[in-house]
C-alpha cells in the first residue's frame, strides 16, 4: 500500500473516533444524564473538553488531510507527492498532541472521580481513585443517579478512543516520515524488487 494510501485510510478510521469523543464529552456536561442545575455542580476534568478540543477537533484535522480530493487518496490518485506526505506527518503531529490531551485528562478524571452530591454540596468524596476497587464507597454519592457510573463510563470510553487515536496518529507520523523521505510508493516499489528478484531465480 503507497504512504499516500495509508493517510487517506487512517482519516477514516479517525472520523468515528472523533465524533464518538466529542459526544461523550457532550454528555458529560449532564451528569448521570441530567441537566445540572449549576455549571459548579460538573467535574472540573469536563471543563477542560479533552474529547471535544482534544480527540475531536485536533484529530480530526487529519481525517480532513486524509479525504482531500487532490491529496494521497485510496481509490487510486497518485499524484500525493513528498509535499502532502511531508503536511501529513505535521498534521499527524497535532492529532497525536489532541489525542494525548485527552488521554491524560480522561485518566486525571477517572483517577479523581466524579462531583456529587454529599449533604447538600457538590464535592469531590474520592482520593486517588480509591473507588475503582471498592463499590460501597459509590454509596456516598447521594446524587445525581448513578453517577459514579456515569462518570467512569464515559471518561473510559474517552481514555480508550484516545489512546487508539494515540496509536493510529502515531502510526502516521512515522508513515508521513517514510513518504517524505522515501516517496509516496516505496513500499510498492520494493514490492516490486522482490518479485523481479523471484523471477530472476
Amino acid at each position: 500500500m503507497c504512504s499516500g494510501n495509508f493517510a487517506k485510510c487512517l482519516g477514516i478510521t479517525l472520523i468515528p473516533l472523533a465524533i464518538l469523543s466529542f459526544l461523550c464529552n457532550i454528555l458529560l456536561l449532564f451528569p448521570g444524564g441530567k441537566p445540572a442545575e449549576n455549571n459548579d455542580d460538573i467535574t472540573d476534568e469536563v471543563w477542560y473538553f479533552g474529547g471535544i478540543l482534544g480527540s475531536g477537533i485536533l484529530v480530526s484535522d487529519l481525517t480532513v488531510l486524509g479525504n482531500t480530493n487532490n491529496c494521497c487518496g485510496c481509490c487510486g490518485n497518485e499524484s500525493c507527492g513528498t509535499r502532502c506526505m511531508f503536511f501529513s506527518i505535521i498534521f499527524a503531529g497535532v492529532g497525536l498532541v489532541g489525542a494525548g490531551y485527552s488521554f491524560i485528562v480522561s485518566a486525571l478524571a477517572i483517577n479523581h472521580g466524579p462531583k456529587c452530591l454529599i449533604n447538600g454540596t457538590f464535592t469531590y468524596p474520592f482520593t486517588d481513585g480509591d473507588y475503582l476497587s471498592n463499590h460501597t464507597m459509590w454509596d456516598a454519592c447521594e446524587g445525581p443517579s448513578d453517577i459514579v457510573t456515569w462518570h467512569l463510563t464515559l471518561f473510559s470510553m474517552l481514555l480508550i478512543m484516545g489512546l487508539v487515536q494515540v496509536v493510529l496518529c502515531g502510526f502516521q507520523v512515522i508513515n508521513g516520515l517514510i513518504g517524505t523521505i522515501f516517496g509516496d510508493c516505496f513500499i510498492e516499489l520494493l514490492d516490486g524488487v522482490s518479485l523481479w528478484l523471484t523471477d530472476k531465480r
